[in-house]
């Protein structure tokens, strides 16, 4: 019989390259067009088989485990899936490290990974594509998250392209005193801050060229509404400009800013100074498409016995 596999897996945060509001839908939600990149700050998950069919969830944040996790709901997602009336027990561990309404997509990535592990280890047969149109139920950054990398996205999130992988770059996080609330944001936006998705598209081409990034088409159309609203991520910002980067960008609607770099030294050098400023900062990196795959792999194969067990 088969060892069940029950390593540890990480679920990446994302960073947006670009963010553009393009309208106002009469749904209430916004028309985006964007580009999403995977760094290296991530949760952990692991998911052990469970003897009764019961899914429950083990969190270091004690707030976070409920049957509302959107990892959770990813499990109940993949069991109803499944071509069988089995539902296999699960228990998912997760060490929580992506920090909460910081505009990262921690719970996303945390839902699409336990998608994409449990469609390999419970043989649900699904493609990305699949997964990913299944994944939009459980919120709008979920799709991005199955595959990762770099990818445009659109719709209110539920359309991803996959991009080419843009050349490894040093990313400086900044995070801000402030828990922003995303509803509240996009409430606030108005037409002057809609777009016509010009500078994304740029940006994507470039991406398909294998050029280097233009931090002139590295935009967000939410920024200046979260900066009224939540005056501290101004604040960050121009601290993090003082400390030396080039370029300082929001991610999603906030709170956490980000800063490229190509050279290690420069990101370093970046990060000593805006610590001595008290800014709560970490340094990362961009992560692929393939790191992604290769971290969901499945060793074993699962037993016969029960679909969980790998």
């Amino acid at each position: 019989m088969a060892t069940p596999d029950t390593r540890f897996i990480p679920a990446y945060a994302k960073i947006n390259l670009s963010l553009e509001a393009l309208r106002r839908r009469e749904d209430g939600y916004h028309d985006l067009a964007s580009i999403m990149q995977t760094i290296s700050l991530h949760d952990t998950l692991r998911m052990l088989p469970a003897t009764n069919e019961s899914v429950d969830c083990v969190c270091d944040v004690e707030t976070l485990a409920t049957q509302d996790n959107l990892a959770v709901r990813a499990a109940h997602l993949a069991r109803s899936l499944l071509s069988s009336d089995a539902e296999p027990g699960l228990r998912v561990e997760l060490h929580k490290e992506i920090p909460f309404q910081a505009g990262l997509g921690g719970g996303s990535s945390d839902a699409a990974t336990v998608l994409a592990v449990l469609n390999r280890r419970w043989r649900l047969g699904m493609s990305a594509e699949s997964l990913e149109l299944a994944s939009a139920k459980l919120g709008a950054d979920v799709p991005f998250f199955i595959r990762g990398g770099t990818a445009s996205v659109s719709g209110i999130g539920e359309r991803v392209s996959a991009l080419p992988d843009i050349p490894p770059l040093w990313i400086v996080l900044a995070m801000p005193p402030a828990r922003v609330s995303t509803p509240l944001v996009f409430k606030a936006l108005t037409p002057a801050d809609f777009s016509t998705g010009e500078h994304t598209a740029a940006l994507e081409q470039l991406i398909g060229r294998g050029d280097a990034l233009d931090t002139r088409h590295m935009v967000n159309s939410l920024e200046a509404r979260a900066f009224e609203l939540f005056p501290a991520i101004a604040q960050a910002r121009d601290a993090l400009l003082q400390a030396g980067a080039p370029f300082v960008r929001m991610s999603g609607s906030g709170a956490t800013l980000f800063a490229p770099f190509r050279e290690l030294a420069d990101a370093a050098r970046v990060v000593a100074n805006a610590r001595e400023q008290g800014l709560t900062v970490q340094l990362t990196h961009t992560v692929g498409r393939d790191e992604i795959a290769h971290s969901r792999s499945v060793v074993s194969e699962p037993t016969e016995e029960s679909p969980c067990a790998s």
